[in-house]
């Protein structure tokens, strides 16, 4: 098990379909202690339900978009944990009116919440997780779409915040690599998520990447789950700063 003895923060698990649950089971896998959020009771109950059989943190509810939550979530875990060596940054979220139709319709309040929540809140995290990472360094990493670097139908305002995201993991992986704390981000592919069912026309999208992609196939949230292990191990210790792509090789063809 190559993350025995580690710890791991997992933000913002949203249930059994989400990428942060099959993150959190491969890392447990691999043998490291889940400490874990959820964004409110709506999502807690069946949260805590999955991971009732592993022996994991539950500290509570965290509203990224909220500095004095995040602070209130660090406080929690600083009661149970002095280190940890890992975070993962699950958030993301645009209105449902500015991800279809015309990007340029994208309103003021909409662009400030999702690259708020999408993008910001892994710049907060990291801030506040650093007291808990500096003395031993580890392992941060996002979850991305290649939204962020191309133009896809449908995700619009995400795709910017995306973007964002992917500059923002290149600045803190300068910032911070001098603590050995390593910065990455994963692109994976379209897979079934509850996140997924807000974009427009998720299915076409779905089957045409499954068509079009040199492995012939969409990819598994296992497979995420699996790059996220091998990216919070000692195995990755000389990478940062990267947008891993998990996506059956889509993102390298021309179509």
């Amino acid at each position: 098990m190559i993350l025995q003895g580690k710890t791991i923060l997992v933000v913002n698990i949203s249930g059994k379909r989400s990428t942060g649950w099959a993150i959190a089971r491969s890392l447990a896998k691999q043998g490291a202690k889940i400490a874990y959020t959820y964004q409110n009771e709506r999502f807690g109950s069946e949260v805590r339900q999955l991971f009732e059989p592993l022996d994991a943190i539950d500290v509570g509810e965290c509203d990224v978009a909220s500095d004095d939550d995040i602070d209130k979530l660090f406080k929690r875990l600083g009661d149970g944990v002095s280190i940890i060596n890992g975070l993962i940054h699950t958030p993301a979220f645009a209105k449902q009116e500015d991800l279809s139709g015309n990007f340029v319709n994208t309103s003021r309040d909409g662009f400030k919440l999702a690259l708020d929540i999408s993008c910001f809140s892994l710049i907060a995290l990291c801030k506040r997780a650093l007291p808990f990472m500096e003395a031993h360094g580890g392992a941060v990493i996002a979850l991305t779409y290649i939204g962020g670097e191309k133009a896809v139908k449908n995700y619009n305002v995400m795709g910017v915040a995306k973007s964002a995201l992917e500059s923002s993991i290149r600045y803190l992986a300068a910032d911070l690599g001098s603590k050995n704390i390593r910065v990455n981000a994963i692109s994976a592919g379209p897979m079934r998520t509850l996140a997924a069912r807000g974009l427009k026309d998720f299915m076409v999208m779905y089957e045409l990447i499954k068509e079009k992609a040199p492995l012939k196939r969409n990819i598994d949230p296992r497979e995420v789950g699996d790059t996220a292990s091998f990216l919070c191990s000692d195995m990755a210790s000389g990478i940062t700063g990267e947008i891993i792509h998990v996506d059956s090789g889509y993102h390298m063809i021309g179509i």
